[in-house]
């Protein structure tokens, strides 16, 4: 940084589900920082938020990355193929987007001495064996995201040491949608894919033994998780200092799938909606964890970055529903 009143901060992946809540938020709680977005649109289709247009870049071509993150004291990286059964299916592109683009972006940053932002899931645990997680827990990942997603990790540290400042996130699963400008930006998560169901008056299929527990957390917390770690990395860069800081991020709700599913039910009958819960064969039997409980230390977010989770998943399916009803 060389003007402590200026303060720049790119975003990766901004047309996408997460990426365009963050330029929201950081519009509405910085106006006076400058803004780049950036996306290939591969998944994301959000093309302007508020005063801010998005890029047509692609984290794969190094120097068209550079070229338009130039000027940039943080890049908060949200690009990436996160699907788990994208991945699979495409594994050539989740090496070149996970790895080789996270390469690109972290290489940048070390040339220039801009902090970096970078989120990966709980995948990158595999089968967790005691709880709560934390963010240090040991990495053996059951699929090729998470793999991806691990080998992007140790990039950042790597580049990171000596050289910049940056906030590792490991985030359980999100849940929830945002409208920006008008348009409802969503994905089909666990809990989206149960409201979307409902809504279409199809029954909730629910994978077998529907006791599994995942943590949940809303996408306009996670928005929030950006601006936090922002305005601490902006002080961090001026303070010089360094190296990587890692957070788990989730909330208090840990519920089993089935129990998501019977929520959803039961709040669809309060708006006169009857839905259906089908409990089908588990296509990923032997691939994921099957625990009932699925707690997260948060703490290190709460005390380090001032972060909170607010939202809960009732609300979330109350939105949804009245909204449907509304249209």
């Amino acid at each position: 940084m060389t003007d402590d009143d200026t303060f720049t901060v790119a975003v990766t992946g901004a047309g996408g589900y997460i990426g365009s809540r963050v330029l929201h938020e950081l519009q509405d709680s910085h106006p006076e920082w400058d803004l780049i977005a950036l996306d290939n649109f591969y998944r994301g289709d959000v093309r302007q938020v508020g005063e801010v247009t998005v890029q047509h870049v692609d984290i794969r071509e190094r120097d068209r990355l550079e070229a338009a993150l130039d000027g940039a004291d943080l890049v908060i990286h949200l690009a990436a193929v996160s699907g788990v059964d994208d991945c699979e299916d495409n594994p050539d592109l989740a090496q070149a987007v996970n790895v080789d683009g996270t390469a690109n972006v972290a290489w940048f940053c070390r040339k220039r001495g801009a902090a970096m932002a970078f989120p990966y899931s709980m995948a990158v645990l595999g089968d967790p064996g005691t709880f709560p997680i934390t963010a240090d827990m040991p990495r053996d990942p059951m699929n090729w995201y998470g793999r991806t997603k691990v080998i992007g990790e140790r990039l950042v540290e790597s580049y990171a040491e000596g050289a910049f400042p940056a906030h590792l996130f490991m985030k359980s699963n999100l849940y929830g949608d945002h409208v920006v400008d008008g348009q409802v930006v969503s994905k089909g998560t666990v809990i989206n894919f149960f409201l979307g169901l409902a809504t279409a008056g199809d029954p909730l299929t629910v994978y077998e033994p529907g006791s599994q527990a995942r943590n949940y957390v809303h996408v306009k917390d996670i928005a929030q998780l950006y601006v936090d770690s922002a305005e601490r990395l902006h002080e961090q860069l001026r303070a010089g200092e360094t190296g990587v800081e890692r957070y788990a991020i989730g909330s208090d709700q840990d519920p089993g799938v089935m129990t998501v599913a019977e929520q959803v039910q039961s709040v669809a009958a309060e708006y006169g909606i009857d839905v259906d819960i089908e409990l089908v064969e588990n296509p990923r039997a032997g691939e994921e964890t099957l625990v009932e409980e699925f707690g997260v230390d948060t703490s290190k977010a709460r005390e380090q970055l001032g972060w909170e989770p607010t939202h809960t998943i009732e609300d979330a399916i109350r939105t949804l529903f009245e909204r449907e009803l509304d249209r």
